[in-house]
């Protein structure tokens, strides 16, 4: 990676926006680990990650071309892939409960692959934009 593309010059209120943004992300992962939410959950359904998104969307094209660019697009895929997985262990397991309660098994199984995942994701990248790197 070159030196211009591993660092455009952006605003410095935009790096700060970002951090806000993982915050946030953060905050709703904290809520399922303290909570009695699955971190998955909470994170997709927690009032502090849907803010996040809509801060992510108004801001966005800001953001074009820079090195923040991946980390906004980290983030949105971030919670729409663990929304999507949600659904897929969801409509997976229903059918498995009427099978000796298989599906409470497999659906809380699920849920911490999908918690653990987006844990490791909102991580990696509020320590890369700590470091001023893309992710």
């Amino acid at each position: 990676m070159t030196e211009a593309t591993a660092s455009p010059t952006v605003a410095p209120n935009l790096v700060s926006y970002t951090h806000w943004m993982y915050a946030l992300h953060a905050a709703s992962a904290l809520l399922g680990i303290f909570t009695s939410a699955a971190v998955a959950t909470a994170f997709v359904f927690g009032l502090p990650s849907i803010v996040a998104v809509i801060m992510n969307y108004v801001k966005r094209s800001e953001v074009r071309g820079t090195w923040l660019d991946g980390h906004f697009g980290w983030q949105l895929r971030t919670f729409w892939w663990a929304a999507l997985w949600i659904v897929v262990i969801s409509l997976f397991s229903a059918p498995l409960v009427l099978a000796l309660g298989l599906g409470i098994l497999t659906w809380v199984l699920g849920i911490v692959v999908v918690g653990v995942w987006v844990i490791y994701r909102v991580v990696r990248g509020w320590l890369a934009l700590r470091d001023g790197r893309p992710i």
